[in-house]
């Protein structure tokens, strides 16, 4: 006789960046480009790593914190520039599709907090294998960016789950901090912008090193 195992999470987040979609290369080399045209200090590339996931105009404020308020639109517009310029060009990693639809047909809502543009998001779930993947989305257009716990209280808020039924998924300390400021349980996956390193400080439940052991985690744990 087979006895099914309770779900632990209703509430599955997922970041995009780095955790879903292969992008992290071309966010490194936008930033600098952006910071070669406006001819300010170019970021080394862990340096650039480190802000992926964070709203764009934080991302910059780190990365260039003595640029005069009212540059670092021109930049923002550098960046843009670069990244969708290649866009066309960035894949879901190897495996993302069939995970997301397995955990979807365990019938967990699944959910996206992203430090992405709105427009950004959007352009690339308008793909028809991931339209109507995702239950809801929060991008930094949207609300207060990460580590703030707004993008999570939010989600959590609509769907009428508790922090403890909800897992968050990605590949930044920002993501890991913002499970913590909003009580909920991480993952951590090595595969994007971060050292596996900086993880454990923050408490995450499992760390994936590829698609294939986050689903297999997903399976057997969510």
């Amino acid at each position: 006789m087979t006895v099914s195992r309770p779900r632990q999470y209703d509430l599955i987040v997922f970041d995009w960046d780095g955790t879903l979609f292969d992008s992290t290369a071309l966010i490194v080399k936008s930033l600098q480009s952006a910071c070669f045209d406006m001819q300010v200090p170019m970021p080394a590339d862990r340096d650039a790593a480190y802000v992926i996931g964070m709203g764009l105009y934080e991302a910059l404020a780190h990365l260039v914190p003595g640029l005069p308020p009212r540059q670092y639109e021109a930049l923002i517009q550098r960046y843009r520039h670069h990244y969708f310029a290649r866009q066309h060009e960035l894949t879901l990693f190897e495996g993302v599709l069939p995970m997301l639809e397995a955990v979807k047909d365990r019938h967990h809502w699944l959910g996206i907090a992203t430090g992405k543009s709105r427009r950004g998001l959007n352009e690339a779930l308008s793909t028809v294998q991931l339209r109507g993947v995702f239950d809801s989305t929060r991008t930094a257009d949207d609300t207060l960016p990460k580590p703030h716990p707004r993008m999570l209280q939010e989600l959590m808020g609509e769907f009428g789950v508790e922090p403890e039924r909800t897992l968050m998924i990605g590949d930044t300390t920002h993501d890991l901090q913002l499970a913590l400021n909003a009580g909920t349980a991480s993952v951590a996956v090595s595969y994007g912008a971060h050292e596996p390193a900086f993880f454990k400080d923050y408490q995450p439940r499992f760390v994936a090193h590829s698609v294939a052991e986050l689903d297999q985690w997903l399976r057997e744990h969510a």
